[in-house]
């Protein structure tokens, strides 16, 4: 999917990772990400959400949760969301502040003592028995914690396992509830997925549910409620920062673009965000009728993985496609009267979400000025190997 973008804007990655494969420093499995275009792009998203008077809260998850790229990010955003709590205490870990906490995942209440104690910006609620238990909790500490309501989402526009959230049509019960709960005060308001890129394009667009979270807003308003946050998240990038400043949003959560990979920079090798991970196998093994297949681990099933290149012999070579129901331990690839070895190194570039990949994350600094050089080697939890 990135592997043409890859090559194009940042094939000093694509020979750094190449190099460490083939001198046996990282594995097969391993996303190697430059850590200078990572902070790269985080400066530059951060510069342009202040020109539009929009603040950020940083996403971790697609980046394999890593400490190092957390510090980088947060020297240009501060503040972060959290998806879950593991993912909250890993940043927490790496000295980034909390800007919002249970959104995509709620906190879970044994959990809600020891984050709530970080003074979170904001804790997303799905529903008042969660309201409840963050406004006890905040009490019993002895403070008022700031929430944003999360919408259900519109008909169609919600992902499996992300269901929940408070319906429009029963909003002002819920503020009206939450309003006699002496520890939580309702700040603005959430819904998921606000931005998605066009499939044809790759042009941002805004989706039903972000005109859900303006009218809730706008509903909240008319309740007396004075500058309520609307954070808009998924697609946060350069391209579409404008589009969430002309529809009212106050918050964007960049992911994907701090590493130059959502749907458009696939399209568009122009944008200002540069690419920023690839993907190192090896071949394994090659089957009788000459595909090779390349070990596996970090294939994500909503990849839309192209080709892969292996570095000694140039050749690009199809990636055929997987079912996402079965396990990953080896890809196959097109190769009909090619020479490929066992032991070869295969690079790809796709669209990932590390942290629920069992992949090694190889961080790798210096690439700016011409002088890289490994700095790290990490599970897909963040965890130092």
């Amino acid at each position: 999917m990135f592997l043409d973008s890859l090559l194009t804007r940042n094939p000093e990655l694509v020979d750094a990772a190449a190099d460490l494969h083939r001198q046996g420093v990282i594995p097969p499995d391993t996303y190697v990400m430059d850590l200078d275009a990572i902070e790269s792009n985080a400066a530059l998203l951060a510069a342009e959400a202040d020109r539009l008077g929009l603040a950020l809260w940083f996403v971790v998850k697609q980046l394999g949760r890593n400490p190092e790229l957390i510090r980088a990010i947060a020297r240009h955003i501060p503040k972060y969301a959290a998806i879950d709590a593991p993912e909250a205490r890993t940043l927490h870990a790496a000295g980034a502040r909390a800007g919002n906490l249970g959104h995509l995942v709620q906190i879970p209440r044994r959990s809600l003592p020891e984050m709530l104690a970080w003074r979170p910006e904001t804790v997303t609620v799905f529903d008042i028995d969660n309201a409840r238990a963050v406004s006890d909790e905040a009490r019993a500490q002895g403070f008022v914690q700031d929430v944003l309501v999360r919408l259900e989402g519109a008909e169609g526009a919600v992902y499996p396992g992300q269901e929940g959230g408070v319906p429009l049509g029963a909003l002002d019960d819920f503020a009206a509830a939450v309003e006699q709960l002496p520890g939580v005060r309702i700040a603005g308001v959430t819904a998921f997925p606000c931005v998605l890129c066009d499939p044809a394009t790759g042009t941002p667009r805004p989706t039903a549910n972000f005109e859900l979270a303006v009218k809730a807003r706008e509903l909240l308003t008319s309740r007396g409620y004075e500058s309520l946050k609307l954070s808009a998240p998924s697609a946060t990038s350069m391209a579409s920062l404008p589009l969430l400043a002309e529809h009212g949003a106050t918050h964007g959560e960049p992911g994907h673009s701090l590493t130059g990979t959502t749907p458009l920079h696939a399209r568009d090798a122009g944008q200002p965000e540069k690419p920023a991970y690839v993907y190192v196998t090896e071949v394994a093994h090659t089957l009788a009728d000459g595909r090779p297949a390349v070990f596996g681990g970090g294939f994500y099933p909503r990849a839309h993985i192209g080709s892969a290149l292996l570095p000694r012999t140039g050749r690009r070579l199809a990636v055929q496609d997987a079912p996402a129901e079965n396990i990953d331990y080896y890809r196959l690839l097109d190769a009909p009267g090619s020479a490929v070895a066992a032991g070869d190194t295969a690079l790809l570039a796709f669209r990932t979400q590390i942290f629920v990949t069992r992949s090694t994350v190889a961080v790798v600094a210096g690439l700016s000025s011409g002088s890289p050089r490994l700095t790290g080697l990490y599970d897909a939890q963040g965890r130092a190997l």
